[in-house]
């Protein structure tokens, strides 16, 4: 093997999908859909966040988009290239498409969503050959753990009676 390749460590894979997981958790406990995400450079974690849609009132405060806000912050750049994601859940178009322009050099993530990802679930933006940078991804890292907390969150939401909402069809 050249010495140029990259090793992928499994363990650190793990050890780092473990640190979003407790991201995801934080969400969860806060009525968020739950997921976590942590940005790491030369084996740190520079960047932690989870979702916050509900909280900030904001469509964009994935934790995808504000882990990103807070690394771009601890590198003093705007351009990631240097750095891998870690989210529990598979980027959606629009935190692959930040994904893309900070440069992310690796995406790591553990359950796959078909209908909504891009990171090869729905699409692959994250690799399409026409953007100005592509990523490497490593898929399903601790997935069975990032699915059973997904699939508990909307379990407990869907027998939670629908607040504010009127059931007689006049909105």
């Amino acid at each position: 093997m050249p010495d140029d390749e990259p090793i992928i460590d499994l363990q650190s894979d793990h050890f780092f999908m473990g640190e979003a997981l407790r991201q995801a958790m934080r969400a969860y406990e806060a009525g968020e859909v739950p997921v976590g995400a942590v940005i790491v450079r030369e084996g740190r974690v520079i960047a932690r966040a989870f979702n916050q849609v509900e909280l900030l009132k904001d469509a964009t405060a994935h934790a995808e988009m504000l882990a990103i806000t807070q690394a771009e912050e601890v590198v003093g750049d705007w351009r990631l290239i240097d750095c891998t994601l870690y989210a529990t859940k598979e980027p959606c178009p629009m935190c692959a498409g930040a994904i893309v322009h900070v440069r992310l050099k690796r995406v790591v993530y553990g359950l796959g969503d078909p209908k909504g990802g891009a990171a090869g679930g729905a699409l692959n933006l994250l690799q399409f050959t026409g953007l100005n940078h592509q990523c490497e991804i490593t898929r399903g890292v601790r997935e069975a753990e990032c699915k059973s907390l997904i699939q508990t969150f909307f379990a407990e939401q869907r027998k939670k009676p629908a607040a504010g909402k009127s059931t007689n069809g006049d909105e």
